[in-house]
């Protein structure tokens, strides 16, 4: 590099600018690095790389909370999910659902189903850590727009960070429920009449 007189002149900083730029990404950063440490990862384990589906034709629970969280794969990449935390739940006509790509024989589809005679799948501590989900939802003594740190409807240890979005209520009932997901974890999950399938290609929950 060159001056205006055809001198060489070394690469410079300009640290000012330089600060001002990085400082605030130092700053998230390390704010993130604080609320990991803290226990702000959903689960409690490395996701897989596949998200799955869940599909239920109703869900009803005692003890309701939701937030955004993040979870983490083996890769160490932070994926944003929300939250739906039950204390104890009931789920009729359950389908999981996940396709996986394997070399040469192509999309293999693994699909579970349960609840689906007169006995209902059971949970308790259900959290469902979640990028979409749709269906016809009923709550009862819902609070909208509470601080994340301090909800205290759902599960033990079912919070978010300080000054973050939350919800929670005594009840809820979801109806058609559809679900895209990273994670479920439960501290018991009873599911009454179960049955697993493998099958090549795409055969989904929805």
């Amino acid at each position: 590099m060159k001056d205006a007189q055809g001198r060489q002149v070394t690469g410079r900083v300009r640290w000012r600018k330089f600060a001002v730029l990085a400082v605030p990404g130092f700053a998230a950063t390390a704010a993130l690095a604080i609320a990991l440490a803290d226990g702000a990862l959903a689960a409690s384990f490395a996701v897989s790389g596949q998200e799955f589906k869940v599909s239920a034709g109703n869900l009803d629970g005692e003890g309701f909370a939701q937030y955004g969280s993040i979870d983490t794969n083996v890769r160490g990449q932070l994926l944003p999910v929300a939250v739906t935390a039950v204390k104890k739940a009931e789920i009729k006509d359950l389908c999981q659902s996940v396709v996986t790509h394997l070399p040469v024989i192509g999309d293999i589809s693994l699909n579970l189903h349960a609840g689906r005679g007169k006995d209902p799948v059971k949970a308790s501590d259900l959290f469902l850590d979640a990028t979409q989900l749709s269906g016809n939802a009923e709550f009862k003594n819902i609070e909208i727009g509470r601080d994340a740190s301090t909800v205290d409807k759902g599960p033990k240890g079912a919070q978010g960070l300080q000054d973050l979005f939350a919800q929670q209520a005594d009840h809820v009932k979801i109806n058609d429920m559809r679900q895209v997901a990273w994670a479920t974890n439960a501290g018991t999950f009873t599911l009454s009449g179960l049955s697993m399938s493998i099958a090549k290609g795409k055969q989904e929950c929805f």
